[in-house]
């Protein structure tokens, strides 16, 4: 039994969004595929996700000087309890799907605020006299992304999130593209019909 967490970085639904209709067309697959597993879905749109600002900097100063946890501010307490929950979250999982679509050929800022919980010394990679090292093992990730145009994964947003997450110790990635639509529109069917079938049999076998 494993436990799925999914990443829905866009703020759409799958009758708007390209990305979340692959999206979901992948964990209907997965559930016909692994009824056993648990699969919990982080809406980065319609949840708190803290991004690394001045009460969470202060805040983990003061914690690394000594102070009470108790001795810091609301925000500052809620801030970084949810950093650190996300983290956990993220650590608990057997396997990672995230997926959003190509901004300006960037991740959304929402997800770049989850990488940081999850980009973490300590936790998920440690620094040593040789260089950084990874500490996350046995876990998988997918990551399913939409683009207006063509890159086969040379884009900047896909190679970050591989990067990261090769950088923290996941080396089993695999990558899902839907592509091309903004460039040939009169191929619209034709490349979703494509990138559901990608999506079905890598619900069968994530």
């Amino acid at each position: 039994m494993s436990t799925v967490l999914i990443i829905k970085a866009h703020p759409l639904d799958e009758n708007a969004s390209r990305t979340v209709k692959i999206l979901d067309t992948f964990l209907d697959s997965y559930k016909e595929n692994h009824s056993g597993d648990t699969l919990e879905v982080l809406d980065l749109y319609n949840s708190f996700v803290p991004e690394i600002d001045k009460d969470i900097l202060t805040g983990w100063k003061s914690l690394q000087t000594g102070s009470d946890y108790a001795s810091l501010s609301e925000e500052q307490q809620k801030k970084i309890a949810r950093f650190n929950e996300l983290t956990e979250q993220f650590l608990a999982a057997d396997k990672v799907v995230v997926a959003n679509a190509l901004w300006n050929l960037n991740i959304p800022t929402r997800l770049k605020a989850w990488i940081d919980t999850i980009n973490v010394a300590g936790k998920s990679f440690k620094y040593t006299e040789n260089g950084p090292i990874g500490l996350i093992e046995g876990k998988k990730a997918l990551h399913i992304q939409s683009n207006g145009g063509t890159y086969n994964g040379t884009d900047p947003s896909s190679s970050y999130l591989k990067g990261i997450f090769n950088f923290i110790g996941i080396n089993d990635v695999s990558q899902l593209f839907i592509e091309g639509i903004d460039y040939a529109p009169e191929k619209s069917d034709e490349i979703l019909d494509a990138a559901a079938k990608q999506a079905q049999e890598l619900g069968k076998n994530f």
